[in-house]
């Protein structure tokens, strides 16, 4: 049970380093699942699966109301999430299975590339952040058979700055991967501590 609770306050505690108004939503999933999901200011989804419940099986909460819950659970192993906040979740989540596997990445490769591109957004970023042309930049390409697809930096950036990778390259081994899969309308990133989703394509051209 503590391991869960450190395992969830991690990511909210990571999600309120981007945004102090973060919205989490979370949902149960089967086998006695919880996955905790958050829209990045990377205009990526982050999630984390934990073991838990959640009543509703769909509830979005504020994430510092969920950060309180969690740092006063009780021993029963009940969190407060506070107030539900679902009309503030926007977007449609990515399915829990069916993705194709295409390729698996070193995990040290991608932390090279989130370090190269941390050192050109403090060069060419603003107090807006990292610059969109360099979100959008495709820094890795993978492919499976005739699927093939590009990874933007904007992935890379989230899966660091949620730490789903541990942030120190001797803290990763050379046999550490990181999965890439998708579907036509997602990418999905698995990493150590978390996945990362990017809508492939034009948004107003993928049917929700």
């Amino acid at each position: 049970m503590e391991a869960q609770r450190a395992d969830l306050a991690a990511f909210v505690e990571r999600t309120l380093r981007l945004d102090d108004a973060a919205v989490i939503r979370l949902r149960a999933r089967s086998g006695g699942l919880l996955s905790a999901w958050v829209a990045t200011s990377f205009d990526v989804l982050a999630s984390r699966v934990v073991a838990g419940s959640v009543r509703p099986p769909d509830l979005s909460v504020g994430a510092d109301a969920l950060a309180r819950g969690l740092a006063t659970m009780a021993g029963s192993g009940y969190v407060d999430p506070g107030y539900a906040m679902d009309a503030a979740w926007r977007g449609a989540l990515p399915p829990e299975s069916g993705f194709t596997h295409l390729d698996d990445v070193p995990a040290r490769l991608m932390l090279d590339l989130a370090q190269r591109g941390a050192q050109l957004a403090k060069a060419h970023g603003s107090a807006h952040g990292p610059p969109v042309s360099l979100l959008d930049q495709e820094v890795l390409r993978v492919s499976s058979n005739d699927v093939s697809v590009g990874v933007p930096m904007r992935c890379v950036f989230a899966l660091t700055a949620m730490g789903f990778l541990p942030s120190a390259p001797e803290d990763v081994g050379v046999e550490e991967m990181v999965r890439v899969r998708a579907l036509p309308a997602w990418l999905r990133i698995d990493a150590r501590f978390g996945s990362v989703y990017r809508r492939r394509g034009d948004p107003a051209l993928v049917l929700r």
